[in-house]
């Protein structure tokens, strides 16, 4: 039985999909101009997440024969030494055991430098690129903010600086509605970055992401729910 993925191709085409609903019902406004941005950005995600979901070759090439020529530099020069067991007392044995350590130590951190680098590489593209999705999240967010159901649901007193509301009660639905697709759809391009990349830390950057998007949702459909359980 085949596993169940997501597919980098649809999630573009949803967003393709949601610019346009976007952009026909609210032309030239700001919620689709970021739903073009997040567009491209999914574009963009598309080629990391192939990087990230092949493995590097050239550096695990490069790795390989590394540690072929420290094997062939090693063996060789231990043929070269002429070794004599000398009589060592106690504290010598100690100095000469705390050496050995020390060098078994650095050259431990090397090889797991060495053989990490690949991973290192693809978890530091993937942090990035989720706390740039995290950014996007935000701006998504901050044009919510001032959509308050309250001037539908009740009576409404605007101030000289109270901002404008130029939606009625439809349209107030759409857009939330659309914020929340939005951010649903972050969540699913972060997501993306780690399905076939298994690392802990990046595993983590996309479960925030994922908390954060979810909770942002959840404010939403909060506003949706007034607005839709009360009469104007």
């Amino acid at each position: 039985m085949q596993k169940p993925m997501l597919k980098s191709e649809e999630i573009i085409t949803t967003i393709e999909k949601l610019y346009l609903r976007i952009s026909e019902r609210f032309p030239d406004s700001d919620l689709s101009s970021v739903c073009e941005q997040m567009l491209v950005i999914a574009k963009e995600s598309d080629r990391i997440i192939q990087w990230i979901s092949k493995p590097n070759y050239l550096i695990r090439i490069f790795v390989a024969l590394f540690f072929i020529l420290a094997g062939i530099v090693l063996v060789y020069s231990m043929l070269q030494v002429e070794f004599e067991i000398p009589q060592i007392d106690f504290a010598d044995f100690v100095q000469l055991s705390e050496a050995v350590l020390n060098e078994l130590v650095l050259v431990g951190a090397g090889v797991i430098f060495l053989v990490t680098f690949e991973t290192r590489r693809k978890r530091k593209r993937v942090i990035i690129s989720t706390n740039k999705l995290r950014c996007f999240a935000h701006i998504i967010d901050a044009h919510q903010l001032t959509k308050d159901p309250d001037h539908i649901t009740k009576i409404h007193v605007a101030t000289q600086n109270s901002p404008r509301h130029s939606l009625n009660e439809y349209e107030l639905g759409r857009y939330l509605d659309y914020c929340t697709e939005m951010l649903a759809l972050v969540g699913k391009l972060g997501f993306l970055y780690v399905q076939n990349f298994n690392d802990p830390q990046a595993n983590n950057a996309v479960n925030d992401l994922e908390c954060l998007t979810a909770a942002m949702s959840r404010n939403i459909w909060q506003k949706i729910m007034i607005l839709r359980t009360q009469k104007p």
